[in-house]
Order: C-alpha cells, then structure tokens, then sequence
C-alpha cells in the first residue's frame, strides 16, 4: 500500500513539473534579455539581429519612379525622398528599404555614444554597409564618423597604401600585419608579441606595394 501511494506521489509530481515548464510563465528579470556587449565588444549587438529589410544600396535593376514613392500610410518627408529617389526596387516597399537606413543610423548612433572608435570601425570594416548612404541623407549628426571611416581601411590586404602611422581599431593580441616591397621584400611587421590592452600602431615605410593585417579589425591615420 505504501509503494503505491509512494509511486502515485512520484507520477503527480512529475506531472505538476511538466505543465510548469509548458505554461506561459515569463521568465524572471534575469533571464528576459541579455545585456548588450559593450560597443568595443567583438560580440554582435543582439538589437542589431533584428534589423529588417535590405540594405539601401543602388540597386542594379529596375526602380520605382519618385512619383511612386509612396508608403501604404501616411507620407514621407522630403528627407526621406530624396534618399529614397533610385534606391527601391521596382518590387518592393518603399518603406522597408527607409527602414534599413533608419536603422543603420540608429546602430552608429548607438555605438558612437559608447565609443566612437568602434563606430568608425564598424563602417570602415562593412559591418553597417548602409551606412555611407544613410548618414548624409537621414542622420547627418553623425558625419563625422562616416568623416573619419573614409580615412581608414579594412583589415586584409591593401595595395599601395599611403605611408605614415596608422592605429589598429583593437586591441587584440592576435593582431599581425606585414608590409613588403614591389619585389615581396618585407619591409616593416609587426612585434613578435603584443602585450594585451596595448595600442597597435602600424608604421608603414616609402615604397609599400602591400599591406597586410590579420585581426586587426581596421586602421585609421595615428
């Protein structure tokens, strides 16, 4: 008699825990959302996963004529319509391309509040590529950091570049970069190691045919 009782207890139990987990209970304020990296994180922003739409990049196909430049309600300002004028494609809602643009402004936006230098990293290395087109046309405050990408340039390898000193936008210590001659001669590279928290600077000599970097994020003039 006590084993059965015993086991009936063990069934209802396990049954009160299986409906607990299929409820729709809310998870506590720990676990309802992850906090964000910081700005200067490799880590991807969680908000930046959500963005929605294409990036308004000029489309090589057919566009929508100005006059059609209409969303389904309401209306856009004269902003809005010149920097939509030759960027939606022919099949597609004008607001969602809008959409895109807003929302790249509003990434740089918030990571040049919390560092300016990931900001600028972040358009020099593509990681926002609608963004060159968006901060002239719909969030001009934040020119100069479109201003100061144009400057630098992406990890990898770069052809002919100009010489002088020029800071990698991390402080990885996996960071290397290498410059050579015309005839692959190396001409100047990185230390053999680099301390953590250290600022990398590049020097590049006179007559560099190729730059290279590897996980050094990107480069602006020191």
């Amino acid at each position: 008699m006590y084993r059965r009782s015993a086991a009936a207890a063990v069934l209802l139990a396990a049954a009160l825990t299986l409906t607990a987990c299929g409820s729709d209970a809310k998870p506590d304020a720990a676990g309802a959302a992850k906090p964000k990296p910081p700005a200067s994180s490799g880590a991807p922003d969680p908000a930046d996963a959500q963005a929605s739409g294409p990036p308004p990049a000029k489309p090589t196909g057919p566009v929508l004529p100005d006059a059609k430049l209409t969303p389904a309600t309401g209306s856009f300002t004269d902003k809005e319509k010149k920097y939509l004028s030759g960027r939606v494609p022919e099949k597609m809602d004008p607001a969602a391309v809008l959409q895109s643009g807003q929302e790249a402004c509003q990434r740089v936006e918030r990571t040049a509040k919390h560092d300016k230098d990931a900001a600028i990293g972040s358009v020099i290395a593509g990681e926002i590529p609608a963004a060159k087109d968006a901060i002239p046309a719909l969030c001009p405050a934040q020119q100069p950091v479109l201003t100061a990408a144009e400057k630098g340039f992406p990890d990898g390898t770069r052809a002919n570049p100009a010489p002088g000193s020029y800071r990698a936008l991390t402080q990885s210590t996996t960071c290397t970069w290498q410059a050579k001659g015309k005839d692959g001669s190396v001409l100047a590279s990185s230390p053999m190691t680099q301390p953590a928290g250290a600022k990398i600077v590049a020097d590049i000599p006179e007559g560099t045919a190729e730059f290279t970097s590897t996980s050094c994020y990107a480069w602006l003039p020191a």
